[in-house]
């Protein structure tokens, strides 16, 4: 019985954490000249789960500890716009973010594809419908990427090198959540954290293809999460976190340091 009241509470928190990251924010930026590195994308570029949320665009929950911030400190463009939002999709970011974009840009990163892929959905029924209802989530979830996902970044990559024709462009990709045959004990069966984690490398294929037939650098970052997953005995993402619960499946801010700034610096 203790144990089914586990699984329960377990259950609960796993939808209401999917909910959270479902529902895109406002981006907020304010429309004015083009920035020399803008960063674009979601809420695991705007920082969720690092902490330290700047006053500003509270909605988006943009972190001081995210990875563009980290990298304009030590790089200093002449100018930085922080336009990524908590929930957004390919098309929040089509039309609510793409403002400080211009002929004088020279940096543009983002992620995005998480959300319009229907993560949210997958984490629910994967906790709680059962092995074969998972299954056929996470085949969904790959369906949405390889038809209405490719086709929103096509179009979102299209537009954003109109807009800045002389950028270099850094699509960024997502971890894997869990590490298999790790130490959580409650949650998940270990086939369905499999599963997750092979949706996610689908996804992160998807985004890389479009963004490399674009001309655009894709940047992986599976390899520096490898051992800090969800389960491991240093996580770099956040688990289900009932004080948090927005926070839960993102990179803590060791997560967008030593996670997500490395492979940008490499690849600019």
């Amino acid at each position: 019985m203790r144990q089914s009241r586990i699984a329960a509470c377990t259950a609960s928190l796993l939808l209401a954490a999917a909910c959270a990251f479902a529902d895109p924010a406002t981006a907020e930026v304010p429309q004015t000249a083009a920035a020399e590195y803008v960063a674009l994308g979601d809420s695991y570029s705007a920082g969720v789960g690092a902490g330290a949320y700047l006053p500003s665009g509270t909605g988006c929950k943009r972190s001081s500890r995210a990875y563009p911030v980290l990298w304009a400190e030590v790089h200093s463009p002449s100018s930085f716009s922080f336009a990524a939002c908590n929930g957004a999709r390919a098309s929040d970011v089509l039309t609510d973010q793409l403002d400080r974009l211009g002929a004088r840009t020279r940096l543009v990163t983002l992620t995005v594809g998480g959300s319009d892929s229907g993560f949210a959905t997958v984490m629910t029924v994967c906790a709680l419908g059962g092995g074969t209802r998972c299954a056929s989530a996470v085949s969904s979830a790959r369906a949405t990427m390889d038809g209405p996902l490719a086709e929103n970044l096509n179009r979102l990559y299209t537009t954003i090198r109109n807009r800045a024709p002389s950028a270099h462009v850094v699509v960024l990709g997502y971890p894997h959540l869990y590490h298999l045959r790790g130490a959580c004990v409650v949650g998940l069966p270990e086939a369905q954290r499999s599963a997750i984690n092979a949706a996610v490398d689908h996804l992160n294929e998807v985004i890389a293809k479009r963004a490399v037939d674009h001309g655009f650098t894709f940047a992986d970052v599976t390899g520096t999460f490898a051992g800090h997953e969800i389960c491991s005995s240093r996580p770099w993402l956040h688990s289900v976190d009932v004080l948090a619960i927005t926070e839960s499946y993102h990179p803590t801010a060791p997560g967008q340091s030593l996670g997500y700034l490395p492979v940008l610096s490499r690849v600019t």
